[in-house]
């Protein structure tokens, strides 16, 4: 039987555990534990008081940007729909070549190409032997032309011939425009998703055909459920474009779905608010999904028009921008902020005049700041003049590690205080801006007592700007005394922004927790070295 929405993540909660999907006061007063992952100041999730503000952050555009725009025969595209940027697809660092990898459409609806570089600005595309004398890691499959995909560096693969993992949509096409030019012969189905797997990243396994899915489909592993997660685009009429799921402990065996295993996830809401010009009911477009610190972090690509028919006709991108989501376990979702974490610009003559997407993997993690690749279509086409899908290129948004909220203080103090927490580790460790102010901390019993010597007055103050500094208290070593205590966390501070917080069992500052596609210094999926 088809589930809905909500007896589907009611079911899930039940089999993940009772705690799963409840915030701090539907857990009563049962101690979190803290241990895996810095703890972002996203949400109310660990706060018992607060006299600070939440201030949520952008990040800003990397002025090389765009880092890979269309300059090879094949991105070129004969100069119809030129593209070179992940249309999701996928950005990792790879620590075992120590390289950023790149898998981005080239040319729109041609090809699977491949660049690599060494400090994620500077882009080489290697000529590969997958098709000579070009980058394509995938031949084209005739009849077919591609859509979305997603490819993901599994670094606990048992078997290393599927270390890497790809989900790619092709629909029936011969790469013509307009679209109604029909390939010759007619293959047997109009439209198709495949899972492929690779040692490599560029040889790739027999195809395996997925369930029905749409354009725009993707997939993710969440390590919370330890699942690989088909993100499946669906529509519906009371919300146009949605997205549903469908999860399986392996990637493979997941990809044979049916209909009744696909149930509805997500979509745009009543908070997500027209286009102030456009005015057309946002959509969800398309998410991706990955574990960053202590949570899944999704990027929601909202759509706000206008219908491809009028966009085709007009010879410009359609609007999508990017916003920010945050989960304790991939089910359910909050989008506190419902402004665009990264806009398109809406401006004709630029490289980012509209239709973003955001790569698979979410973000690279380099040393003090967190690197979003995305793509941005200008609607330039030499041919053309104007295209929905032309001039496609790879731009770089950067922010600070944890960037996505603070909490703040003015000249005067104020303070922050978790509710009941536990923790294995030893030494507690803040992302913070004091530079111009300061911060103290302070640790309380459940009663809302100092628990000495770990009080305001015994704390060293800190006073820079840093995204990992280490708090200390005069007459104690360490956090030990306190392991698997429950106790509370007061954070005091005077102008400033405080951005996480966690406690690490090393002095490194080792966070243990998800670092998304990875980043220089970083040996696999989790934070295990502070850098």
């Amino acid at each position: 039987m088809h589930q809905t929405r909500r007896e589907f993540i009611g079911t899930m909660a039940l089999a993940a555990g009772s705690c799963a999907l409840l915030g701090a006061g539907e857990q009563g007063e049962a101690p979190a534990s803290i241990d895996l992952g810095r703890q972002m100041c996203v949400d109310d999730e660990l706060v018992a008081e607060n006299t600070l503000r939440r201030t949520f952050h952008r990040p800003r555009i990397h002025p090389a940007s765009p880092v890979l725009k269309p300059e090879t025969a094949i991105e070129l595209n004969n100069g119809i729909m030129p593209a070179a940027c992940p249309f999701s697809d996928g950005v990792v660092y790879d620590p075992k070549d120590r390289l950023y990898k790149m898998w981005y459409i080239a040319g729109y609806d041609d090809g699977f190409g491949y660049a690599t570089s060494e400090d994620g600005i500077r882009w080489h595309r290697p000529e590969l032997d997958v098709v000579p004398g070009t980058n394509r890691v995938l031949a084209p499959i005739p009849g077919y032309i591609r859509n979305g995909s997603t490819v993901w560096l599994d670094h606990e693969a048992k078997d290393p011939s599927e270390r890497f993992k790809m989900f790619a949509y092709f629909r029936m096409g011969n790469g013509l425009w307009p679209r109604q030019q029909l390939p010759i012969p007619r293959p047997a189905n109009a439209e198709r998703g495949y899972a492929f797997t690779s040692p490599d990243g560029i040889h790739w396994s027999k195809p395996v055909q997925t369930g029905p899915c749409g354009d725009n489909s993707g997939m993710f592993y969440n390590p919370f459920r330890k699942m690989w997660v088909y993100n499946i685009r669906t529509s519906d009429s009371t919300h146009g474009r949605v997205r549903s799921y469908r999860e399986h402990p392996n990637f493979i065996q997941g990809a044979s779905w049916t209909k009744k295993d696909v149930v509805f996830w997500l979509a745009a809401d009543e908070r997500d608010l027209p286009d102030p010009v456009l005015k057309y009911r946002p959509e969800l477009y398309k998410v991706d999904c990955v574990a960053y610190e202590s949570r899944m972090l999704g990027l929601f690509g909202i759509y706000y028009g206008p219908p491809n028919d009028i966009a085709a006709k007009g010879g410009y991108p359609k609007t999508n921008d990017l916003l920010v989501g945050f989960s304790r376990d991939g089910l359910k979702w909050d989008r506190p902020d419902r402004t665009a974490f990264i806009p398109c610009s809406r401006q004709k003559g630029t490289w980012n005049r509209g239709y973003m997407h955001s790569a698979g993997g979410g973000c690279v993690v380099v040393r003090d700041e967190l690197r979003f690749y995305v793509s941005g279509f200008s609607g330039e086409s030499p041919k053309q003049g104007g295209g929905i899908y032309a001039g496609a290129s790879t731009g770089l948004a950067v922010l600070r590690r944890d960037g996505f909220a603070s909490l703040d203080a003015g000249e005067q103090t104020g303070s922050v205080t978790t509710r009941a927490v536990t923790f294995k580790g030893r030494h507690l460790f803040v992302n913070a801006r004091v530079d111009s102010g300061e911060l103290r901390a302070e640790v309380l019993d459940e009663r809302g007592r100092a628990v000495l010597p770990f009080s305001k007055e015994n704390c060293v103050v800190l006073r820079a700007d840093r995204t990992k500094q280490a708090v200390a208290w005069k007459g104690a070593e360490d956090l030990s005394r306190l392991s698997g205590q429950p106790v509370k966390l007061r954070f005091h501070l005077r102008s400033g922004e405080l951005y996480s917080f966690w406690v690490s069992p090393e002095r490194s500052g080792a966070s243990h927790g998800y670092v998304a596609a990875g980043g220089p210094g970083f040996t696999g999926a989790t934070d295990t070295t502070g850098a």
